[in-house]
C-alpha cells in the first residue's frame, strides 16, 4: 500500500471515538458497562479475600483461581476507566504513547488469561487422572514458576507489536480509531503504509497463545473425560464432573467470544462498526464479570465461605 496524500507523520495524540453509529445514546450504554465493571470488581476482591485468608484454599486449583481473578481486576481496569472517559465525559483524546500502552496491557493480560485456563485444566487432569501424584507434582514452587512463566510469555510475546508499529507505521490516514479502546487491530487500520507484517504477527500472537493453550486444555478435558467415563460408581463420576464444570464453563465463554472478536476484526467487513465494538468490548469485560460468579455459585468451598461471610 503506497502512502496517501493526505497523512498524518507520527500523531502524538489520538482520538478515540467510543462506539461509532451510536455516539448519540454511548452515555446510556456506558450505564450498564459502568455496573458490570463494579461488580466484576467486586465479585473479583470478594474471591481475592477469601482465597487469601483461608488456609483451606491454599491450594494450586484456588491459587490459579486467584491468579485469573487478579488479572480479570487489571484487564477490567485497563479499559474501563478511557471507556467511561469517552462515553459520559466527551474525553476522547488519548496520547498515542499511551494508546500503545493500553494496547499491551489488553492483549498481554488476555494472553496471562488464556494461559491461566490453560495451568487449570492441566491441574484437573493431573487431579482426576492421577490422584496420588497430584501434591508431589503442583507444588507451590511449580504453580508460582508456572505463573510466572504464563505471565512472561504474554507480555514478551505481545511486546513486538508496540515495536512493529512504532518502526513500521510512521504515517496514518487519520488519528480518529473507530472503537473505545486502543486493540492493536483498531490502530494498524488508520495506518496509511503497508501493515501486512503488523497484520501477519498479529495473528501470529493470537494463534500462537490462543491455539496453544486451546489445543492442550481439549487434550486434557478429553483424558479427564476418558478417565471419568472408566468409573464404576456414579457418585465419582458426579463429583469428577463437578470439579470441572465451573472451568468448563469458563473456558468456553473466554475461547468463543475471543475467536468472534478476531475474526470480525479481520473478516467482519460486512458487520456494522458498532456491533463489533460492542462485542469486543463485551469480550473483554464479560470473562471479569463472569469468572467470580461462575466459580462462586460452582466451588463448593467458595460458595460456602462466601455464604459464611455474610451471614457472619
Amino acid at each position: 500500500m503506497s502512502v496517501s496524500n493526505i497523512t498524518i507523520f507520527m500523531p502524538s495524540v489520538l482520538t478515540l471515538v467510543g462506539i461509532p453509529g451510536l455516539e448519540s445514546v454511548q452515555c446510556w450504554i456506558g450505564i450498564p458497562f459502568c455496573a458490570v465493571y463494579l461488580i466484576a470488581m467486586i465479585g473479583n476482591v470478594l474471591l481475592l479475600t477469601i482465597i487469601k485468608s483461608e488456609r483451606s484454599l491454599h491450594e494450586p486449583m484456588y491459587i490459579f483461581l486467584g491468579m485469573l481473578g487478579a488479572t480479570d481486576i487489571a484487564l477490567a481496569t485497563s479499559i474501563m476507566p478511557k471507556m467511561l472517559g469517552i462515553v459520559w465525559f466527551h474525553v476522547p483524546e488519548i496520547y498515542f504513547d499511551s494508546c500503545l500502552l493500553q494496547m499491551w496491557l489488553i492483549h498481554t493480560f488476555q494472553g496471562i488469561e488464556s494461559g491461566i485456563l490453560l495451568a487449570m485444566a492441566l491441574d484437573r487432569y493431573v487431579t482426576i487422572c492421577y490422584p496420588l501424584r497430584h501434591a508431589a507434582i503442583f507444588t507451590h514452587q511449580l504453580v508460582i514458576q508456572i505463573g510466572t512463566v504464563v505471565t512472561l510469555r504474554a507480555a514478551i510475546i505481545v511486546a513486538p507489536c508496540l515495536v512493529l508499529i512504532k518502526c513500521l507505521l510512521k504515517f496514518y490516514h487519520s488519528t480518529v480509531i473507530s472503537h473505545s479502546n486502543c486493540e492493536h487491530m483498531a490502530i494498524v487500520k488508520v495506518a496509511a503504509e503497508n501493515v501486512q507484517v503488523n497484520k501477519i504477527y498479529g495473528s501470529f500472537v493470537a494463534f500462537t497463545v490462543a491455539g496453544f493453550d486451546l489445543t492442550f486444555i481439549t487434550l486434557s478435558y478429553i483424558q479427564i473425560f476418558t478417565t471419568v467415563f472408566r468409573l464404576r460408581q456414579k457418585e465419582a463420576k458426579l463429583k469428577a464432573f463437578n470439579t470441572c464444570i465451573a472451568h468448563i464453563c469458563v473456558f468456553f465463554q473466554f475461547y468463543l467470544l475471543a475467536f468472534f472478536s478476531f475474526f470480525t476484526h479481520r473478516f467482519g467487513s460486512h458487520i456494522p462498526p458498532y456491533i463489533h465494538i460492542l462485542f469486543s468490548s463485551i469480550y473483554l469485560l464479560v470473562p471479569p464479570f463472569l469468572n467470580p460468579l461462575v466459580y462462586g455459585v460452582k466451588t463448593k468451598q467458595i460458595h460456602s465461605h462466601v455464604v459464611k461471610m455474610f451471614s457472619s
